[in-house]
């Protein structure tokens, strides 16, 4: 299905297209002006990368850009995998996770009740896999619902693009919002439960699954730390990139790299 080739999006150029066939990417990288033009800039001015990952402005564009022309990429894992900044976990501090405060724009319209629940569901899915997560709603918050409201950890907002059905943030992304197409709802077999499930993932900083070499294909850079054994069913990887599972369900093997994480 179209939409779901752009979800969660397959990543423009870079990561998913010149790696699929597991060559080096330095071997038929584009330039960086070349990359930079052919990359989608969001509603936010993030410059979208691997799909549904925002990168804030050029600068840490180039910084991706320069990553992954340099490293080579990983033949083998020992071992859900984690984000990694500059060789440490990229997570919450054990308070913060416990107190995700997030609101959901009233310019849903219509849709504002179900993008609540879509919410609250995905959110359960890494609550109920560990007791070091909590995602807190505050509907007080929706009127004014954007990356400036203080009250509140991040924004789910509306959007319309081409680009992805939804896309998130990691902890150490400087402007954090959860930005969602209406297309999220014409989604086939991916639940809106679901979908929003792989992009609280993100918040919580864990990278796409099909990264790991055993995926063979869709590589993306070197910087996460193993967490799990490989999980071609895993709700952080893509079905488009080998990936075994056609409803982007939870597994038991996500609930433990969570606990890795941020406990029991």
């Amino acid at each position: 299905m179209q939409k779901k080739a752009r979800l969660l999006g397959v990543a423009a150029g870079l990561a998913a297209a010149t790696l699929a066939a597991g060559t080096a990417f330095a071997e038929t990288a584009p330039s960086y002006q070349e990359f930079a033009d052919s990359t989608h800039v969001d509603t936010d001015g993030q410059y979208i990368v691997n799909g549904d990952e925002p990168v804030a402005n050029n600068g840490e564009l180039r910084q991706y850009y320069d990553v992954m022309v340099k490293e080579p990429k990983r033949t083998s894992s020992t071992e859900l995998i984690i984000n990694t900044v500059r060789g440490r976990d990229d997570k919450w501090s054990a308070t913060q996770a416990k107190d995700l405060r997030y609101c959901v724009s009233t310019k849903f319209g219509a849709d504002h009740g179900r993008m609540v629940t879509a919410m609250a569901n995905g959110a359960a899915l890494w609550e109920n896999a560990s007791s070091g997560i909590d995602y807190v709603y505050v509907p007080s918050a929706d009127a004014s619902c954007t990356t400036s409201n203080k009250s509140v950890v991040f924004s789910v907002e509306p959007v319309e693009t081409s680009q992805y059905i939804a896309r998130a943030f990691f902890p150490s992304t400087r402007k954090r919002n959860v930005l969602v197409d209406n297309s999220i709802w014409t989604s086939g077999s991916w639940s809106p439960a679901n979908i929003m499930g792989h992009e609280l993932g993100h918040t919580l900083g864990f990278r796409h699954e099909h990264t790991r070499p055993e995926s063979g294909t869709c590589f993306e850079d070197n910087n996460w730390r193993p967490l799990t054994p490989y999980d071609s069913a895993s709700i952080m990887h893509y079905p488009q990139c080998n990936g075994s599972s056609n409803d982007l369900s939870m597994t038991a093997t996500d609930a433990a790299g969570a606990r890795a994480v941020y406990g029991n």
